[in-house]
């Protein structure tokens, strides 16, 4: 197994698979409803539905900076609001965060190992450093997910 694999290994594991801290962020999400997803149980903070579309953003993001796209994002392009409140929106949520992590693991499946060595348009860092730290953000906002379900009830 060489690194990019490693690096899908945990890209996958955060996401839906046998991750070593608890469940992965899909298993979190699974029995989310709309009405949760939308609750502010905690004054100031996001809501679940905001952080989903927030590590959408992100997938997104890193993926486009892979592709060589300078991604500099305000705190609106970062916290994108919902188009539909709703049940229907929730579902649509999901299936873009689905989405949108299934293409950058396609786009990692492309990469070299020489690859992540090459500098990220824009930003001091590689793509070895952009991707280990989404992943560091995807878990950091799957136990705020998991503390946002138990607050709810």
């Amino acid at each position: 197994m060489n690194e990019v694999d490693r690096i899908i290994d945990q890209l996958r594991r955060a996401y839906d698979g046998d991750a070593w801290h608890g469940p992965p962020l899909r298993a979190i999400l699974a029995d989310v409803s709309a009405e949760t997803a939308s609750a502010r149980p905690i004054g100031g903070a996001h809501s679940i539905r905001e952080i989903v579309r927030h590590i959408t953003f992100w997938h997104d993001g890193a993926r486009r900076r892979i592709g060589g796209e300078v991604v500099e994002a305000d705190e609106v392009e970062q916290w994108p609001g919902a188009i539909d409140p709703g049940a229907e929106g929730w579902q649509q949520e999901l299936a873009d965060l689905e989405r949108a992590h299934a293409a950058l693991v396609e786009t990692v499946g492309q990469l070299g190992v020489e690859d992540l060595d090459r500098p990220v348009p824009g930003n001091p860092y590689n793509v070895y450093i952009l991707l280990h730290g989404l992943v560091q953000h995807n878990l950091y906002h799957a136990g705020q997910i998991a503390l946002l379900k138990k607050v709810v009830g």
